[in-house]
């Protein structure tokens, strides 16, 4: 996922800002029916139920439109984290980590369109995909900082990276093997992350 915005406007107007949403949901519901090759603008703004120049107002192409859902599913995800967390005692990382591969999971099998997008690594998008892990790892080096009051140094995002690109592998085998993700799989990743992150952490 680039971290340039994929918008070519953004919205000023709350109308605007609802059609636009609707866009990314029609976006998201398409992908999970067609798949991304055959996802068309001219579809997505039927099914939104706009003017195809309303998408063009904000998106030149489909893959900007899936840039756009990716950075939505990455803002989505680290708000249900940070809600999970605040109710967690200052020194629980084991707790954050739960609240990451919960969330994630949840997201994976309830929210249109992840499947297919997540937070771009799933479609070529206009970055590679380590863009879209340094991305993800970065905003969770960042919660889990807050969370402990310590820095997101150079250490913790390293680290950080590492138990993402981990995890990454870990969970396409766990939803390759089964269609909601093995739960055995999804286990063994759990107490691989605990592992891996006690060294910096504990």
């Amino acid at each position: 996922m680039p971290s340039a915005n994929p918008l070519r406007r953004m919205p000023v107007q709350q109308r605007s800002a609802e059609r636009l949403t609707r866009i990314l949901d029609a976006c998201a519901a398409l992908l999970d029916e067609t798949g991304y090759e055959d996802l068309s603008t001219r579809d997505v703004a039927a099914r939104a139920g706009v003017p195809i120049g309303s998408v063009y107002r904000f998106f030149g192409n489909k893959r900007a439109m899936a840039e756009a859902l990716a950075a939505r599913n990455l803002d989505g995800y680290a708000q249900r984290i940070t809600e999970r967390i605040a109710a967690l005692p200052a020194a629980d990382w084991r707790g954050v980590v739960d609240a990451v591969l919960d969330e994630y999971l949840a997201m994976k099998r309830t929210v249109p369109g992840f499947a297919l997008v997540d937070f771009g690594h799933r479609i070529p998008l206009a970055a590679p995909a380590s863009g879209a892990n340094h991305e993800v790892a970065d905003r969770l080096a960042e919660l889990l900082a807050a969370h402990l009051g310590r820095t997101a140094d150079t250490s913790l995002r390293r680290a950080m990276l590492v138990a993402v690109e981990a995890a990454d592998a870990l969970l396409q085998l766990a939803f390759r093997v089964g269609p909601s993700g093995d739960p055995e799989i999804i286990a063994e990743t759990r107490e691989l992350l605990y592992a891996y992150l006690a060294r910096v952490l504990d």
